[in-house]
C-alpha cells in the first residue's frame, strides 16, 4: 500500500516539476519560428536570378527587390521591438540595389533577429510596446505579426519565384 501512494504522489508531482523546468514556450516556438523563416527567405532571395529582382507581376506591386528590402527593413524594426534592442545603424538600400547587396543584407537582419531573441523568454508577452502609427500592442501581439509578415512575403516571393520559372525553397525535395 506504501508504495502505491508514493508511486500516486511521484506521478503528481512529475508534471508540475516538468511543466516549472520548461523553457519559455512562446519565445522559444518564435526563435525557431525566426530560424527556418530565415532559412527559407534567404534562399527565396537566392533562387531568384538577379535580372529578375525587378519583377512585379503588375505594375501596382512590389517587385522582388521590394519584397526583399521590405522584409529586411521589417526585421530590424520588429526584432528589435520584440527583443528591445535597438537596430544597428545600416546604410540604406532599395529595390534598386543589386541582388548581392539585398541578400546580404536580408541575412544581416535576420542574424540581428538571431541576436536581439536571443535572451527572450515568456515573462513579459503582455508589455505593451509601441508599434506602427504610434498605437501599443503587446509583445506577443507583435511576435504574432512578424511570423505572419514572414509567412507573407514568403508566399509572396514564392509566387515571383514560380512565375519565373523558379522552383521556392520549400517546394524542393530534401
Amino acid at each position: 500500500m506504501r508504495s502505491r501512494a508514493a508511486f500516486l504522489i511521484l506521478m503528481t508531482a512529475v508534471p508540475s516539476i516538468i511543466v516549472a523546468q520548461a523553457p519559455a514556450p512562446v519565445a522559444a516556438a518564435f526563435r525557431n519560428a525566426e530560424a527556418s523563416r530565415a532559412r527559407i527567405l534567404v534562399a527565396a532571395a537566392e533562387a531568384m536570378p538577379a535580372d529578375h529582382y525587378s519583377y512585379k507581376p503588375t505594375p501596382a506591386q512590389m517587385s522582388f527587390g521590394d519584397v526583399v528590402s521590405h522584409v529586411a527593413e521589417g526585421n530590424d524594426y520588429l526584432c528589435g521591438e520584440i527583443g528591445g534592442m535597438k537596430p544597428p545603424s545600416r546604410a540604406p538600400v532599395t529595390e534598386t540595389s543589386s541582388k548581392d547587396v539585398l541578400v546580404a543584407r536580408l541575412k544581416e537582419t535576420f542574424q540581428f533577429c538571431n541576436d536581439a531573441i536571443a535572451s527572450l523568454d515568456d515573462s513579459k508577452l503582455s508589455e505593451e510596446l509601441p508599434f506602427f502609427g504610434g498605437r501599443k500592442v503587446s509583445r506577443a501581439g507583435i511576435m504574432i505579426e512578424t511570423v505572419g509578415d514572414w509567412a507573407d512575403h514568403y508566399s509572396q516571393a514564392s509566387v515571383y519565384l514560380r512565375m519565373n520559372g523558379q522552383l521556392p525553397p520549400t517546394a524542393k525535395k530534401p
